[in-house]
Parts: C-alpha cells; structure tokens; sequence
C-alpha cells in the first residue's frame, strides 16, 4: 500500500504542469497543498515568475518561507489558477473542503480563479458527499446555537469544532460546527439552504466549482475533469 503523504505529493507535482509563467496563483491550505507550495517554490527557484494569493494565515507563512510571492485578491481580483486540496470529491467533482478550517477563504480564492485544481490522494473519493466527511459550517459566534439548531433541523448531527481544550476558531475568528448528514443526496439545494442560514458565513460544500481533479494512487495520478453542460 503507497505510503499517502507519497501520494500527496504526487498530486501536486501533477497539478504544477498547469502553472506558467507570470500567472497570479491562489495556494490552498492544509497538507496536499503545502506539496504544491514546495513544488511552486522550486519553479520559481528555477527563475519562473508568479505571485500567489493565500487562502489560510498558515499558508501564507509557509510561501514566505519558501520564497513564494504574494499578493491580495485586492491587487488582483481574477486571479489564473487555484491549487487546493479536498476532504471529499463525488463523481460530478462537486467537494467537501474545509476539515482544516479554512474554507470561507478557500471558497473565495477558488471562485475567483479562472480554472481550480484538486489535488487529493485516492482515499478522498466517495459515491457521495458526506459519506465519510461532515461539512465544516462557519458560524459567526453571535448566536451561534441558533445556527447550530437550524443546521439540526436539516438533519444533520452538529458539533462545535474543539482544539486543544477550546472552541476552534477560524482567521476570521468565527466558529466552525462539523455537521455530519450522512451521505449527501442533493449537494446544492443542501448548500442553498445552509447560505441562507443567518449567522452561517460559509460553508464547505463546493459545489460546481473544480475544474480538474488529480487523484492519486499506486497505480498513478489519475486526471478527472468536469463535464458540465451548464
């Protein structure tokens, strides 16, 4: 059995064919995407020029000490290309993210980016959503049981994120509930109805936004693209 940090990598060594010079990257947060960050590191070590938008303090600090240049979504609102990770990917590409906390940034980094590259290793595909994942919901901590209990009522089982003793909260300083439905039916309408939850920020539910997926496993890096008639 491949070793995953191994299969990781592989992922994101695949998505760096995508990266050309003088493009405005955006770097996902969490362990596959720091391969990518190491892996950019080396291009630009290698005298391509880019500049990259961070989606996590965490990331940030990591392009800085790989000699990554960055930017904002201020200085660049389109950006050419976004590298992320994904805690689940269902046949149509449609993505659970956010087990690392940093998916209200993520989500915006990815829409604002002409194409968004997933880079996971085989164990993060399932039939459907939720199967193994909850979906991390950002909630602004005033009134956050209110959210927590309509989130409930949608038929999941809520739980305050914890670390190290405390409530997780995001660089946004907001709370998030792991909200565990069980397989997903209806991936959208679900995240229509989560938006519009008062105190929900965000959401991990990404829904028709990858362009590529790489999945990576012992036979290889296996190449999965969207085929949306719409």
């Amino acid at each position: 059995m491949a070793d995953v940090d191994v299969l990781k990598r592989n992922a994101a060594e695949a998505a760096l064919k995508y990266v050309k010079p003088g493009m405005v990257l955006g770097l996902g947060t969490g362990s596959t995407a720091r391969h990518f960050l190491e892996g950019l590191s080396r291009l630009i070590g290698s005298g391509m020029e880019v500049k990259a938008v961070p989606t996590s303090f965490a990331t940030a600090e990591a392009a800085k000490r790989l000699g990554i240049p960055l930017t904002s979504l201020e200085e660049h609102v389109r950006l050419d290309l976004c590298v992320d990770g994904a805690d689940e990917v269902d046949p149509k590409l449609d993505l659970i993210k956010g087990l690392g906390g940093a998916l209200f940034r993520e989500k915006i980094v990815a829409a604002a980016s002409r194409k968004f590259v997933v880079i996971v290793d085989d164990s993060k595909l399932v039939p459907r959503l939720g199967t193994k994942a909850p979906v991390p919901v950002e909630v602004h901590p005033f009134g956050w049981r209110h959210a927590a209990a309509a989130i409930g009522a949608l038929g999941a089982k809520v739980e305050m994120r914890r670390q190290d003793g405390r409530d997780f909260r995001t660089d946004n300083d907001n709370h998030i509930l792991d909200a565990r439905f069980g397989p997903i039916r209806a991936p959208a309408k679900l995240a229509g109805e989560l938006s519009a939850i008062p105190g929900v920020v965000g959401h991990g539910l990404f829904v028709r936004m990858a362009s590529v997926v790489f999945v990576a496993s012992g036979k290889g890096v296996r190449t999965l693209r969207a085929t949306r008639t719409s």
